[in-house]
């Protein structure tokens, strides 16, 4: 099994902890004191160094925040960490829905009198700020820039990371650098902007074909960037990371230590282009007036894969479907009652990492069996390893980080006789997710116009899900890229090469969980057949194949385009597939992809 990287604190580990925080607020003179899930690189995912809210609460989901009062500490989780964050917390911590509750409205709630509550500003956007100021407008509480709280009193806390960078190779980025940046200098040019800062790490290892392995499972090395009209780039990593890549780099791209990061931007020409959602708070104070707001300019870019890019994702997925086909067969022959969650894991990572161009997993594995698989992004640990039992549902929710592209595949599968309620939400799970892969839609459509599509087999029957129903994938990158989703909050119009997750579940707390998911890659839809076509149209290429499995499945409750898609989908993952696998795999496979 890969070795797990997560920042821990056991229950009783939560009150001495808070104490000690709750000591530094009085000594500061502040009522409360603001822990995300955040870094100075504001990307979804934190190195060990950064882990302050698992740190400090034991809740480890990968979206959420603390605001610690004197009086209470309200950990803030949305609906995919409901469950997780009771199992994780001590009672000194009160768990906050969120967004239903947001942080002005609580703050305003648990300090009627006014107070003065502090914030790293490495840690937090001006968007965020912002937003909790204007909710916090007309009271007596105002948010105060100060030094980490945590960081004084976590005595233990790991180094930063210093991992080496590597080169990308141009056979999977499928363009240079040099292009890269003068393709982007020239939409800096365009609208008025002498540079851009960037702080997100996927957005600059993107921009110079680079990566790196400083955070856990996301293949990035950290650092800060700013790309001039000039096409040239000032980047802002340590300069041991970088041994070896001179002659990649080139003499349009200046190495810097991060330490002069912000002196460089005070003494920056403007105007500079910042993202008010991506950047710290700090680099918007350093640029003062000639920070000018935008989107990252390496977002849409990354986001629009190329066709090298998508061809290598294709491949990466095949040799990742063939290995989770492999451990699918595997489960098959085993008993119920006999093997456990652990098991599970260590037998897929096993399968993954035959594959020689596997450099890791793209994020722990989600083994979770009966009511385990109904906590959505479940960990599986020593204490809560459990025993896959008769009627048991598994969510087994996985990927690979590949030179040539990433995966994330999700298949919830049958141990012994399934209920007859969990086949009916399967199918149902099933066929919204049938509906999404089988789209056509107008150019100009975004993630919120759509992503009611692969619910609506569940809202007809009462029943619905706390995630969203996709996420944009990175290219060898980030499992989880923006700025493209399935979501009803997303705005982006989905563009071709754009690739997302399709992922519709069904979670019923201490009984089951349920989740089926595909890659998908936006492409041009082709014109259809005596149709008017007057309208440019874009539709799905499924990257992910692995069997759905047919005994969770009520045929009744499908119509027949769908049962048609799901046979010829079963067919594509034979072809695909079957000439990958063990011969007794193969075997397997075949019966797992005959027709209903």
């Amino acid at each position: 099994m890969f070795q797990s990287f997560e920042v821990t604190a056991r229950p009783e580990q939560g009150p001495p902890r808070l104490a000690a925080l709750r000591k530094e607020l009085t000594a500061e003179e502040l009522d409360g004191f603001l822990v995300p899930r955040a870094d100075a690189h504001q990307g979804e995912y934190v190195a060990p160094h950064d882990d302050r809210l698992a740190w400090l609460t034991g809740f480890t989901g990968s979206a959420g925040f603390c605001a610690a009062l004197h009086n209470i500490a309200g950990v803030f989780v949305d609906g995919r960490y409901r469950t997780q964050v009771k199992a994780q917390v001590a009672s000194v911590f009160t768990p906050v829905p969120w967004p239903e509750m947001t942080l002005g409205a609580w703050l305003k709630d648990q300090l009627p009198d006014g107070g003065t509550v502090g914030f790293d500003p490495w840690l937090h956007t001006p968007g965020q700020i912002s937003q909790v100021e204007e909710a916090l407008s007309g009271s007596k509480i105002t948010l105060k820039p100060c030094d980490n709280l945590v960081d004084r009193i976590w005595t233990d806390q790991p180094a930063p990371p210093m991992n080496p960078a590597k080169i990308h190779p141009i056979e999977f980025a499928g363009e240079s650098h040099a292009a890269k940046r003068g393709r982007l200098a020239q939409g800096l040019t365009d609208n008025g902007h002498k540079a851009a800062a960037i702080t997100l790490p996927d957005s600059h290892n993107w921009l110079l074909n680079i990566r790196g392995s400083d955070i856990p499972r996301n293949p990035v090395a950290h650092g800060f960037a700013v790309l001039h009209d000039t096409g040239a780039v000032d980047l802002f990593m340590a300069p041991s990371k970088l041994t070896g890549m001179d002659e990649h780099l080139g003499d349009a791209v200046t190495i810097h230590t991060p330490e002069g990061f912000l002196s460089f931007l005070e003494a920056l020409e403007g105007p500079v282009l910042i993202d008010k959602q991506s950047v710290p708070v700090i680099v918007a104070q350093s640029l003062g007036d000639r920070a000018k707001w935008g989107d990252d300019p390496c977002a849409i870019p990354k986001a629009c894969k190329n066709e090298a890019e998508i061809a290598g994702s294709a491949q990466a997925h095949l040799r990742d479907g063939a290995a989770l086909c492999e451990l699918l067969a595997w489960l098959d022959a085993q008993a119920p009652g006999t093997i456990s969650e652990t098991q599970v894991v260590s037998q897929l990572e096993a399968a993954r990492r035959k594959d020689n161009a596997l450099q890791d997993i793209s994020f722990e594995t989600i083994a979770g069996t009966g009511p385990n698989g109904a906590i959505m992004h479940y960990r599986v640990t020593e204490d809560t390893d459990s025993t896959l039992k008769d009627g048991h549902l598994l969510v087994l929710d996985s990927g690979g980080q590949y030179l040539d592209g990433t995966t994330d595949i999700t298949r919830t599968v049958a141990i012994g006789t399934p209920p007859a309620e969990a086949r009916a939400a399967f199918t149902r799970v099933l066929a919204g997710m049938i509906a999404m892969s089988r789209l056509r839609w107008p150019e100009g459509i975004a993630g919120c116009h759509i992503e009611a599509i692969g619910r609506m087999p569940l809202w007809l029957a009462g029943q619905d899900f706390d995630h969203g129903l996709g996420h944009g994938v990175g290219a060898y990158l980030s499992v989880h890229e923006g700025p493209q989703r399935l979501s009803r909050i997303s705005n982006v119009a989905l563009k071709p090469g754009m690739i997302l997750s399709n992922e519709p579940g069904y979670y019923r707390e201490g009984a089951f969980g349920i989740r089926i998911e595909n890659l998908l890659v936006v492409r041009p839809a082709p014109a259809l057949p005596g149709g008017d076509n007057h309208r440019k149209m874009l539709n799905w290429e499924t990257l992910s194949f692995a069997p759905i499995d047919k005994r969770l499945i009520d045929p009744a409750l499908l119509d027949r385009d769908a049962l048609n898609w799901l046979n010829a989908y079963h067919a594509e993952v034979a072809e695909k597939i079957g000439p990958r696998v063990s011969p007794a795999t193969k075997l397997w496979l075949d019966a797992a992809t005959a027709p209903l």
